[in-house]
């Protein structure tokens, strides 16, 4: 650690606090995080950890409804501190006044006098926004007049931001405070994986966009919403107190580059493989029409804006340090990714690897790292997202097959794509669901000096045909295109009990999966396809096991699967008690604990099926 710096970061545990925090440990600087709870601590540290972040931090507990803080300036672990950062607030819209004044304001202002209580200070970095900086310091405070006019034109969180500039440049002037303005652009995630927990402004029009819920693009061909990436943004600061200059400046960093708004929005659509909006919406209606048809909340309409900002500066400050703003167009599609990957903020950033990739051409989702022996290949209808639980027990990678799930590409791409994926891999454990154990045996068969072992699970293709109303694709789509997680998980599980598991397959379906699982579902249906694999199947000379559900309302019996045999030897096979079709919903330690069933000798006698009870 350098023995000159010593930071202590307010909102460390936030999402522009944890890679500000992660920032200046990588410089050297020792950080004091303030935080409002033991448990965002404990949040904050395991975030480092994870992030490749050896060191501890020391932390304080904040009261923000303490006129001092909750903090005393004479605490040993505070009493170092060299450089204070105030990342912390509330970045939300509806707010009321009082609420807005005290997150944005009245917070900030109680930082500044705390911070000119510290006999080592060098320098203070505030964090405002880029609509709201260079504020008149000279007007502070504002009149209860000014007050309620600003806040009824402006909507409490930016009128908040707006006073709260102004007062903390008034208030460290008035202490001798030697502070510092930031003005970031839209904050989106890191540059190079794209990770992001802000799901607010931009990147709730994406989610519009991606569930095909957007009805026009908003804005012009002016319309400028500029961004900047996290990690650009942490460094930018870090750098900030290295700098005597910077000290009583205020600094846009944000990327003049930034596409405009429509321009942007389609590019994303066609990187995400979804529709864009054939129209476009003026600003100026947007801001006429009520909530309820624009989807949009009010207050977040004033950033939709043809105004430019002062950026030279921070530019000229950056360049002359070495730091460059990443392309902005690579890191908004990691960025779109990431949101994808994790649905929008409902999969914590501390889940599984959740990532896209392109594997023959075809982009495709996955969770689990790449590197893994086990594969998995999920069935119909449900999604990777599903096998998330199982993979992980089992440390394996689970894949959206080409055109379900939120793969693109279709069926005509499965066999060329499996190759891509499993590439120069060896000793390949691969488990195939439902359709998705015809595609693994397949390969297997074609493969066995790659494929060391193979579990098919619910094998469609040893059971009972489906029904005909779902052979018949117009039906089956019409269906799949309009269910919900809850018939879903009736339907498939006999209860409501897995609804939430489903959400993500359902939304799948919806965006527009839905005409590929009905065409194979009828495809999984013809009988000649059906003989073709369980004659495979047969003649596979490798490592295989079935893994079946007793209560499979598709299978006709759990002898009948049991009987499959190779040269008169059964395959092993188990049973999963009072699990069906889709046994990694309800029984996913089972599942994954059979995955992993040591094989049976083939020199022994052939044994009855195991039945495996939770």
């Amino acid at each position: 650690m350098s023995d000159s710096r010593t930071a202590l970061v307010f909102g460390a545990s936030g999402f522009i606090g944890r890679w500000l925090v992660r920032e200046l440990l990588a410089r050297g600087v020792a950080v004091v995080a303030a935080v409002r709870s033991e448990r965002s601590y404990a949040q904050l540290s395991l975030w480092l950890a994870a992030h490749g972040t050896g060191q501890q931090v020391d932390h304080v507990l904040v009261d923000f409804d303490d006129a001092r803080l909750g903090l005393d300036p004479a605490d040993r672990s505070i009493g170092g501190v060299t450089e204070v950062y105030n990342v912390a607030g509330a970045y939300r819209f509806g707010m009321t006044i009082n609420q807005a004044r005290a997150a944005n304001v009245t917070s900030s202002e109680r930082i500044v006098i705390f911070a000119s209580q510290l006999p080592s200070l060098t320098r203070l970095v505030h964090l405002s926004g880029y609509r709201v900086g260079g504020q008149d310091p000279a007007q502070v405070p504002w009149s209860s007049a000014r007050v309620e006019a600003e806040y009824a034109r402006l909507g409490a969180y930016e009128a908040s931001k707006v006073e709260s500039d102004a007062v903390v440049q008034a208030t460290a002037s008035k202490l001798g405070v030697p502070w510092t303005i930031v003005n970031p652009a839209t904050v989106i995630g890191d540059s190079v994986t794209g990770e992001s927990e802000q799901l607010l402004g931009i990147a709730g029009t994406i989610r519009e966009l991606r569930s095909g819920n957007l009805a026009a693009l908003p804005g012009g061909d002016d319309t400028f919403v500029p961004v900047v990436t996290v990690d650009y943004l942490a460094a930018f600061m870090a750098l900030l107190p290295t700098v005597p200059s910077t000290r009583s400046q205020s600094f846009w960093p944000l990327d003049d580059a930034t596409p405009p708004l429509p321009t942007m929005l389609t590019m994303l659509a066609k990187h995400l493989d979804v529709r864009a909006p054939r129209f476009r919406i003026p600003v100026r209606l947007l801001r006429a029409l009520p909530p309820g048809i624009t989807k949009a909340h009010p207050e977040t309409l004033s950033f939709l804006s043809s105004d430019r900002y002062p950026t030279s500066s921070a530019n000229d400050l950056a360049e002359s340090h070495g730091l460059h703003h990443p392309d902005v167009t690579v890191s908004l599609k990691r960025w779109a990714d990431y949101l994808v990957a994790h649905r929008f903020g409902i999969i914590p950033p501390s889940a599984a690897v959740r990532t896209f990739t392109s594997h023959a051409g075809v982009r495709t989702f996955s969770i689990g790292k790449s590197d893994a022996h086990t594969i998995v290949l999920p069935g119909l209808p449900v999604s990777a997202e599903t096998w998330a639980e199982t993979a992980q027990l089992v440390g394996g990678w689970v894949l959206d097959l080409p055109g379900l799930g939120s793969s693109a590409g279709s069926s005509r791409d499965w066999h060329a794509w499996l190759e891509s994926v499993i590439g120069d891999s060896r000793n390949v454990h691969l488990v195939g669901h439902s359709v998705g154990a015809a595609l693994a045996l397949e390969y297997a068969a074609d493969h066995p000096d790659i494929v060391a072992r193979l579990t098919l699970i619910s094998p469609h293709f040893l059971q009972t045909r489906a029904a005909l109303t779902q052979r018949l694709v117009p039906l089956a789509w019409a269906y799949f295109k309009s269910v919900t997680a809850v018939r879903l998980a009736e339907v498939l599980t006999g209860n409501q009990d897995q609804a939430e598991k489903l959400q993500s397959s359902v939304a799948d379906l919806r965006r527009g999966s839905a005409r590929a699982t009905a065409q194979l579902l009828r495809g999984a249906a013809q009988p000649k396809r059906r003989r073709n694999l369980a004659r495979l199947l047969a003649q596979y000379p490798g490592d295989v096991q079935l893994i079946v559900g007793s209560d499979d309302p598709l299978l006709v019996d759990a002898e009948s699967v049991a009987a499959v045999s190779r040269d008169g030897r059964p395959i092993p096979v188990h049973i999963i008690h009072s699990a069906g079709h889709h046994p990694q919903l309800t029984h996913a330690a089972t599942v994954a604990r059979l995955i992993h069933a040591e094989a049976r000798d083939a020199g022994r006698p052939p044994a009855p099926p195991a039945h495996a009870d939770l």
